[in-house]
């Protein structure tokens, strides 16, 4: 199965980050921090080539901690400056802010060298694909709102320079997914954490990855979330039905409405009412 979906917009702002490029000093790329590997797009790393580049993986406090960081290791190891964020802890931001400037610091003093006492504001270009919470750190960073945010993806639909600092400024970008997922998985994966549009995919096999996943390597978050304890003994559709009934997804007679259980699944885990999952861990762990 190859997942495609690539709207308009999606495509001319790929044309205009190649065009940017040349604006900006480096790169900061959001991710997932649930999905680090299946959120960064690889057609923005074919574009970027050996352009500077930050990592900040959004989220962390919806992801499993452990992983978390061995994800940033993965990326220091690499080259590639990484930090966890929450767009909503001060001290986080505060952090983005930080690592941008520290990497900003050679040129700026190459410029003052050359006598130039107040040299240009640093420049990044900010990127990643829909619904990473790309909108939330920029208002957070800004200080104001200036982007739109939302809970659905594509809500970001042109680029904007955003002042961060007197010395620093953002250049914005919308969400950015690549023309089709090759792998099923990282189709799964995406619509599971709510980054592609919740009809590209039946609610039904994203919420059978969820809990079959869940049941894998997360089963004290079902046992927490749901009581649903000997798993070995369970199968997916019986979680289905009990996550149903003690959830009051019922119809007339006191059917299960499987429609609404698995959107029950699919928002529990967007939200914090099942924190602390991560779908992916880096190659060397």
């Amino acid at each position: 199965m190859t997942i495609q979906w690539f709207p308009g917009h999606m495509a001319k702002a790929r044309r205009e980050v190649e065009e940017k490029l040349k604006l900006v000093d480096f790169v900061i790329e959001l991710v997932d921090a649930r999905a680090p590997e299946a959120s960064q797009n690889p057609m923005l790393r074919k574009v970027l080539g050996n352009k500077p580049k930050m990592v900040v993986l959004m989220k962390k406090d919806l992801a499993d901690k452990s992983v978390t960081d061995a994800w940033i290791r993965y990326y220091e190891e690499q080259g590639t400056p990484a930090l966890a964020v929450n767009a909503d802890e001060k001290g986080d931001v505060q952090r983005v802010i930080q690592r941008a400037h520290d990497m900003h610091a050679a040129k700026r003093e190459r410029w003052k060298r050359k006598g130039l006492q107040n040299p240009p504001p640093g420049r990044a270009m900010i990127i990643g694909i829909p619904n990473v919470g790309k909108s939330t750190l920029i208002n957070r960073l800004a200080s104001k709102k200036i982007a739109k945010t939302g809970d659905r993806p594509g809500v970001t639909t042109q680029q904007q320079w955003i002042k961060v600092k007197k010395d620093f400024e953002l250049l914005d970008t919308p969400g950015i997914l690549w023309p089709k997922f090759e792998d099923p998985q990282v189709g799964l994966v995406l619509a599971a954490i709510g980054t592609i549009k919740d009809q590209i995919l039946p609610m039904e096999e994203v919420a059978t990855f969820i809990l079959s996943y869940l049941k894998e390597h997360y089963p004290a978050q079902l046992s927490e979330r749901y009581g649903i304890d000997n798993l070995a003994d369970i199968e997916v559709i019986e979680m289905f039905t009990h996550i149903g009934r003690i959830r009051g997804a019922l119809e007339g007679g006191g059917m299960i409405n499987y429609e609404k259980t698995y959107e029950i699944v699919i928002r529990d885990l967007r939200s914090k009412r099942i924190a602390n999952v991560t779908f992916e861990k880096p190659a060397a762990e």
